[in-house]
């Protein structure tokens, strides 16, 4: 059985934690919903933090990546209320294995819509 990336392992079992961890100080994220990409490892943990609460049965689907490779394609599928959806996670790591890029890719646009609606909520809200 082929292993899978520690990103994905990280997500599937929750540990959003380990997830944050893999990312590079400047990793630079490119969101489905904002034009202008996220950089830095805070700015992206908190957006890491706010889609788990966001996506309802979050799974990844494929894995498309070759042994030693620094790209790899996660495919998943979730839901956001009533709008399913599938989406792409593209990672670009660092040799040594640190994320160094982060695209996401999500459809139909009626789920995207969803999604930067319910992230716009969770990422203003004021901190308690």
């Amino acid at each position: 059985m082929t292993a899978v990336h520690p990103f994905r392992a990280a997500v599937e079992s929750g540990d959003i934690a380990a997830a944050i961890a893999l990312l590079d100080d400047d990793v630079v994220f490119h969101s489905p919903v904002v034009y202008k990409p996220y950089v830095g490892r805070a700015a992206v943990a908190e957006i890491l933090r706010a889609v788990v609460q966001v996506f309802e049965d979050f799974r990844y689907t494929r894995e498309i990546s070759t042994p030693g490779a620094l790209d790899h394609a996660l495919v998943f599928r979730a839901r956001i209320g009533d709008r399913d959806l599938e989406g792409c996670d593209f990672i670009h790591q660092t040799a040594d294995g640190r994320i160094a890029e982060l695209t996401v890719m999500v459809r139909p646009l009626s789920a995207t819509l969803a999604l930067a609606e319910s992230m716009k909520a969770r990422l203003t809200q004021p901190s308690a």
